[in-house]
């Protein structure tokens, strides 16, 4: 078969015929049905190809141990919270991305423990229930959470400026499914635009910013794991999230508060911030034989 325009999608199709894996090969196939059809429609002069495998080649380099680039260039163009969503489950805390920063363990931390290991600003508690989604508390359930400090920043930013684990934590719910950790209230941020993503937000006219929030992932047996963010109230960049990952249901009140008996009893000084995020995590499917 000669390789023509017309023939070109069915000749690359074909050539996967004998891929043993079922799903690799409907996968192969449509990626190179759309690919093709993309490069149909907007048909790429020489230059223009070879300057998009060099950006791709610029996102590679740029990922390293603390960055990820290319988790970035799918964040900014919406496919992180597109997979997300079609992988949302039904009756639980809605999904949203993982982003760039997830990239070392977070420290196990008791229940009550602070993840701000910096203390230089006013003290917040987090609390809240994981729950099946019946409603039933889920003793044991494990949270890993991390954020950014007040001025916008992960620990991974700034090696020698923040200690390694700040502002991150991986905790286990109490018989009632509870969780708690003092912290600080993050700030709204811009995402790394010092590589190519960022100087495709420019090129674009797009701005880097992203709301205020902290990131949760929540797990517990016979559940499906829900990767989350709470997003602060009030926070900048709301209705315009640069990876598109704010949903309403997850905006959460991050209220102030002077209850120097309430402060006692959260392990906090009085004037402090309260935020309760609960995280409802659905059974996982039954597998049928």
């Amino acid at each position: 078969m000669d390789f023509t325009v017309e023939t070109a999608t069915d000749a690359v199709a074909e050539s996967f015929r004998g891929t043993e894996d079922r799903r690799l090969r409907a996968v192969l196939e449509s990626l190179t049905r759309h690919l093709h059809s993309f490069v149909r429609e907007t048909e790429p002069t020489t230059q223009e190809w070879e300057a998009a495998i060099g950006f791709l080649t610029a996102v590679g380099h740029k990922c390293d141990d603390t960055r990820q680039e290319f988790v970035l260039l799918s964040d900014v163009l919406g496919v992180s919270t597109l997979v997300e969503t079609i992988n949302g489950a039904e009756g639980g805390t809605e999904n949203t991305v993982l982003g760039p920063f997830h990239m070392t363990d977070s420290p196990r931390r008791a229940l009550g423990d602070s993840i701000d290991l910096l203390a230089t600003g006013r003290p917040c508690v987090v609390s809240g229930q994981v729950l099946d989604a019946d409603g039933t508390p889920l003793p044991a359930a494990e949270i890993d959470v991390w954020q950014c400090d007040e001025e916008g920043f992960y620990d991974v930013q700034q090696p020698g400026v923040q200690p390694p684990g700040n502002g991150r934590g991986l905790f286990r719910t109490d018989d009632e499914g509870g969780y708690r950790f003092r912290t600080v209230v993050p700030s709204h941020y811009p995402i790394p635009t010092d590589g190519p993503v960022g100087r495709l937000l420019e090129a674009t006219g797009r701005h880097p910013y992203r709301p205020a929030h902290i990131h949760f992932i929540a797990s517990a047996d016979g559940h499906r794991t829900v990767t989350t963010h709470a997003f602060v109230a009030g926070s900048p960049y709301l209705d315009s999230d640069a990876v598109f990952a704010v949903k309403r249901g997850l905006i959460t009140d991050f209220t102030e508060s002077d209850d120097e008996r309430e402060a006692e009893r959260l392990g906090v000084s009085a004037p402090f911030t309260h935020a309760r995020f609960d995280i409802v995590l659905a059974p996982e499917p039954e597998v049928t034989p």
